[in-house]
């Protein structure tokens, strides 16, 4: 129980400080559990990463929960996804019950400015990391620059998926581990068939409720997105068009934007303007119902995954990929996380400075968001 509880404190910290989007959220992760409190290793975090690049569903949130899984079992994965995305959820469903109230402040617009910068220099300090890690060979250097070659031309989920299963063909072929080992392929059963059977029978009978709906139409959304964060739109979009208006919708994506913690929770915010009776309720099964698919996929596949890891053609295939979300990272450095973060020479040098207190300084993240909460306030104002 010691244990669970350090978990969620320790996700629940990250979930008020994790600003920038699934990018970001993958070097916050590294800092905070691979350097800082060392529950596991960089290569038993890159096969979390790789994993979840594969698999559909909210991307850091999948490794996240994947983190806490591996330290204390599925109470620990719950106690992971709860403490992440508690901070964001109800900063949401504040805005959701306080609608327009502050968004055209212009200290408001100043504080997003702020945040913006400080994911620009999370996502860098985490490239930098990482490419160290994974970016040691000339060919995983080649996979690296050419993923973000491609993806900067060739933006979009489908370009992203051709280039990691090229990455992986690539490493499968050219990059294997120099040893083999040879584990027990353990895929648990229960949840993937959960997964299916909630997938093909919720749709049947969701017209028995609204509530029902509701948990049966952010299920299939959670279920169909590959990439996360910004993909997820379009679909909660389409579920939501006839529940919701079109302005309350952007307002909320918005919203969504600016605070902290997975995109994902935006269901949050929907769920709240979809259920009329039971608003509060709607917003907690609309989250519930988006996030479950993924989390049920990684609890059928990750022990799997980490055996069928350490053999010679597998370890270089996820060398391939791991360069290739380096490559990804940087192509996410540059749109959206930079283009929509700096527009003046004043933003880019305290980018700078943001960054040399992180990288060189080691100031703790939580020092630089309350940083950049008030210069933005300050300085970067509307």
């Amino acid at each position: 129980m010691i244990k669970t509880l350090e978990i969620f404190w320790q996700f629940f910290l990250l979930g008020w400080t994790s600003f920038g989007g699934p990018a970001a959220h993958i070097g916050y992760f590294r800092h905070a559990f691979v350097e800082r409190l060392q529950w596991l290793s960089d290569e038993q975090y890159s096969q979390l990463v790789a994993l979840s690049q594969f698999l559909p569903g909210p991307g850091s949130s999948q490794v996240g929960f994947a983190i806490g899984y591996r330290r204390a079992g599925l109470l620990g994965g719950c106690a992971a996804f709860v403490g992440f995305t508690l901070p964001s959820f109800a900063i949401l469903l504040a805005v959701a019950m306080s609608s327009h109230a502050f968004f055209d402040a212009s200290w408001y617009q100043g504080v997003i400015a702020g945040l913006k910068l400080l994911a620009v220099v999370v996502v860098a300090d985490a490239i930098i990391q990482m490419y160290r890690s994974f970016c040691q060979r000339s060919l995983t250097v080649a996979l690296c620059v050419f993923s973000a070659a491609i993806l900067l031309i060739v933006p979009g989920v489908l370009a992203q998926m051709a280039v990691l299963v090229l990455a992986a063909g690539i490493g499968w072929r050219w990059l294997p581990a120099p040893t083999d080992k040879h584990e027990n392929c353990r895929i648990k059963v229960w949840p993937l068939v959960l997964f299916g059977g909630l997938l093909l029978l919720l749709p049947l009978v969701a017209g028995e409720g609204p509530l029902l709906t509701l948990f049966s139409d952010f299920y299939q959304a959670g279920s169909m997105v590959f990439g996360g964060g910004h993909v997820v739109l379009p679909l909660l979009q389409n579920t939501t068009k006839d529940l919701i208006s079109t302005d309350t919708f952007l307002t909320g994506y918005a919203a969504a934007q600016a605070i902290p913690g997975p995109m994902f929770t935006l269901s949050a915010y929907l769920g709240y303007f979809a259920s009329d009776t039971m608003p509060v309720l709607g917003a907690v099964l609309a989250t519930v119902a988006i996030f479950l698919p993924g989390f049920l996929l990684v609890i059928g596949m990750l022990h799997a995954w980490q055996a069928v890891a350490g053999r010679a053609r597998v370890a270089g295939a996820i060398s391939g990929i791991n360069a290739s979300v380096v490559g990804l990272l940087v192509a996410a450095m540059y749109s959206p996380v930079f283009v929509s973060a700096v527009h003046t020479s004043l933003e880019f040098a305290m980018a700078l400075i943001g960054f040399y207190l992180l990288r060189v300084r080691c100031w703790p993240v939580y020092w630089l968001v309350g940083l950049a909460i008030v210069l933005g306030a300050l300085v970067l104002k509307a």
